[in-house]
């Protein structure tokens, strides 16, 4: 393939990931975004594999089968529930991958370049191992947090800020040495010794970062990920991979600003906090009584309401009850009543998770709404159904100033007339903070497994 081919190619490939990121900000044209990605993506291979007259595809062809395969095995086995860990170990591949290239392209024997190009080769080697070191071993840790087999709870060390910083700063002098080594030979070591102090300070870092601040985590190395591939594509002189890894870091960082302000938290006050623990000790006692109520009273209060604003959470997905809620909303509305969803922007542990398990189960675009169109709306609602969710409609983020989620923006469900919350018992959420809507006075606590207890609510509706 001729050189003015591949730059059609990769202009192509970068029109069709630019529409595919505008597709994808909005639920009716997502499926779309998606057909421009993987076309864009298809281009972007197919250019590159041919871009260079191997002679014998023969071992890539076999690579390319290989990873397909698995990829496809992957995605059909991983439920929704597991979208967010499936995401964090994606990432780590793409800060391995850069880690790896970055390294065979410093010990290539074919390297030929001189003077200043060699420096600014180096350092963009340099920066992209560190970068890919980093997000490497931080995507790994929210993997295993994520999926439970690490603690939820912040590790934090005495002094860690100082070990973070200690450990950038003999990195930065390793680059001086890196770069100021006279052979290959000798640039080898501290390449490889700065590689293993970025792998540990990715880790150090994300464990340092507790549960209620795994959805920021999970688009901060999303943001990552794409400043290695920038790196990785300016090691290797490919524009596409540098316009590629530029698109995922900036939209990347952008999302992780839209979630820090979703949560009145400050970035820095992610990387360097330690809020949030995991879940499931029980709630401390607070004032007012706690009321259970029946899926008898709870269906009845349903079907004479006018007014109904369901709140999906992280529980609905692990109960994996959406298309039971769906089918509740799609009997309420035939029987005149006006049901709309709240979605908060950190609810579940991945940005638009409520978002893809709602379309998923086929609930109308039109009755899903973000936290700030309609959290006027809850005084003139008569039952506000929480599924599954816990932070995201805590009210001491209003009445508590010393409470550890003080300030955060929250689903206002408690002035609805009745707030109805569906949840296994009294445990706090993932942010380990207690919950004084269940002792409000408008507060029923539906206790169960919320799939169950949805499924009994529709039966007694149809009954």
């Amino acid at each position: 393939m001729t050189a003015g081919l591949v730059t059609v190619a990769y202009i192509g490939a970068s029109i069709l990931f630019i529409l595919s990121l505008g597709g994808l900000s909005n639920q009716e044209t997502a499926r779309r975004g998606n057909v421009y990605g993987i076309v864009g993506m298809a281009i972007a291979v197919a250019a590159t594999v041919f871009a260079v007259n191997i002679g014998d595809y023969t071992v890539l062809v076999a690579a390319v089968v290989i990873g397909a395969a698995i990829g496809i095995l992957v995605a059909s086995r991983v439920a929704m529930t597991q979208m967010p860990q499936l995401v964090a170990i994606l990432h780590s591949f793409v800060g391995l991958a850069a880690v790896l290239v970055g390294i065979a392209s410093y010990v290539d024997p074919r390297a030929a370049f001189l003077g200043v190009e060699k420096t600014i080769h180096e350092v963009e080697i340099f920066l992209g191992v560190f970068i890919g070191a980093i997000t490497f071993t931080g995507s790994v840790i929210a993997f295993g947090k994520l999926q439970g087999s690490i603690s939820g709870r912040p590790l934090l060390l005495p002094a860690r800020h100082a070990l973070n910083l200690v450990g950038i700063v003999v990195c930065l002098w390793l680059g001086y040495e890196f770069l100021g080594a006279a052979d290959h030979g000798a640039g080898v070591i501290p390449l490889l010794v700065m590689t293993a102090i970025a792998f540990a300070i990715g880790a150090h870092l994300v464990m340092a970062i507790g549960g209620a601040d795994m959805p920021v985590v999970v688009s901060m190395l999303n943001s990552y990920s794409g400043w290695a591939a920038a790196a990785t594509g300016f090691m290797l002189s490919n524009d596409l991979l540098i316009v590629v890894g530029a698109l995922v870091g900036s939209s990347g960082a952008i999302l992780s600003y839209i979630m820090c302000r979703a949560m009145n938290r400050h970035f820095l006050g992610v990387i360097l906090g330690g809020f949030g623990v995991a879940g499931g000790t029980a709630a401390a006692a607070a004032e007012g009584k706690v009321v259970a109520t029946t899926v008898e009273e709870t269906a009845a209060m349903l079907l004479d309401a006018r007014n109904v604003i369901i709140v999906p959470g992280y529980g609905m997905a692990v109960a994996q009850a959406q298309q039971a809620v769906s089918e509740v909303t799609s009997f309420l509305r035939a029987a005149g009543v006006n049901v709309r969803f709240g979605i908060h922007p950190v609810a579940g542990r991945l940005p638009g998770h409520m978002n893809v398990l709602l379309a998923e189960s086929k609930v109308p675009y039109d009755i899903v709404f973000e936290m700030d169109e309609l959290n006027d709306d809850f005084p003139d609602t008569d039952v506000a159904l929480v599924i599954g969710a816990n932070d995201i409609v805590n009210p001491g983020a209003q009445e508590d100033p010393e409470s550890p989620i003080a300030g955060m923006p929250v689903l206002e469900v408690w002035k609805a007339q009745t707030a109805v919350v569906l949840k296994r018992s009294m445990a706090t959420g993932y942010a380990g903070v207690d919950n004084p809507l269940f002792h409000k006075e408008n507060t029923r606590m539906l206790f169960g497994d919320a799939k169950d207890s949805v499924d009994e609510v529709l039966r007694t509706l149809k009954k």
